[in-house]
């Protein structure tokens, strides 16, 4: 299935196929040089069949996780393209998840004022989320993603059979992500958690997950406005992430934070699915950390206040202005 993605800054399409990564022919060329930045966790099977594909291919592996995340990862993989002579023709290819994904598209975007980046992302929150949209970004004096450009790919390959090597841990982290687009957007895709096991249909989930996205992206590339709905659960998901220290993953801290922005009605609903899930309803870290960096997060904006996004029934959200009174009690909500 090929999915097409219009945006202001030029199109894309997102290829998504069970076994693409098998035939990589039918969607990229192989005679273009290529980065190939991946990670230490992901199998080494995948690299080597997209770097027996490329005819000229160099792969930079860097260390799995948010640490990576840094202005010390992206100058490695800046000095890899300088190092190997790669021009303005050459292209970085992404293989991995959010991590890589945001790393080598920022690399793409920023060396030689931009060259061709191409994402394959092998979890499925980088599947669902992060892959499509062009956000790129690393973290920075402690503030989640705070550098970063608006990068769009050229294409976007999801193979969800790749998904079968992830621990279960790393499916449930990709599908909070997946239930924040059912919440605000998409009222069946809320049904398949409340009513039976996303596990099992996880095909359907993806391809909703990506609709809703698209459909954001495409009237709102750069988010000046409705993209912020996807930011649902972030604001305080970020603080506590930022403030956790790594002890948690991004989905868990945004499932976490999706809670004190839903109404006490939709609280009691998603009881069941947390349970279901595996996911934590509160985050053990420190609560004045937590708000600090919920106000350093790029998603504020003058005034003292942020903008929330709340949800008070499936398939609906809006806009608040919070200010910082109230996010800290949003925040006591989700923090012990």
């Amino acid at each position: 299935m090929i999915i097409p993605v219009k945006t202001a800054s030029g199109g894309y399409d997102i290829v998504l196929q069970r076994h693409a990564l098998d035939r990589l022919g039918d969607f990229i060329k192989s005679e273009t040089k290529t980065l190939l930045v991946t990670d230490d966790g992901v199998p080494g099977e995948y690299a080597a069949k997209v770097s027996a594909f490329c005819r000229d291919c160099e792969i930079c592996v860097i260390p799995q996780g948010e640490r990576s995340k840094s202005i010390e990862t992206l100058t490695f993989i800046l000095q890899k393209l300088v190092d190997g002579s790669f021009n303005r023709k050459s292209r970085v290819i992404a293989l991995g998840g959010g991590v890589v994904g945001d790393l080598a598209g920022f690399a793409a975007s920023v060396y030689m004022r931009g060259i061709e980046f191409i994402n394959i992302p092998t979890t499925l929150l980088a599947q669902i989320d992060s892959s499509v949209g062009g956000k790129t970004a690393i973290d920075f004096s402690g503030i989640k993603n705070v550098v970063g450009s608006f990068y769009q790919p050229s294409k976007v390959i999801i193979d969800s059979e790749v998904l079968k090597t992830l621990p279960r841990r790393q499916i449930a982290n990709g599908l909070a992500e997946a239930l924040k687009m059912g919440l605000t957007c998409d009222k069946e895709l809320f049904e398949i958690f409340e009513k039976g096991d996303p596990t099992k249909r996880i095909d359907e989930v993806i391809k909703r997950c990506l609709n809703v996205k698209i459909s954001i992206v495409e009237k709102d590339e750069k988010e000046s406005g409705l993209r912020r709905v996807l930011n649902f659960g972030h604001t305080v998901g970020h603080g506590i992430e930022s403030a956790a220290g790594g002890e948690l993953l991004h989905g868990e801290c945004v499932a976490i934070g999706m809670l004190p922005m839903c109404s006490s009605e939709l609280r009691l609903r998603l009881k069941p699915i947390y349970k279901k899930m595996g996911w934590a309803e509160f985050a053990r870290c420190d609560k004045e950390k937590a708000i600090n960096c919920c106000f350093k997060d790029k998603k504020s904006y003058g005034g003292g206040n942020t903008v929330t996004v709340r949800c008070d029934r499936p398939g609906s959200f809006e806009f608040r202005d919070t200010d910082r009174d109230e996010l800290a009690e949003l925040i006591a909500m989700a923090v012990k």
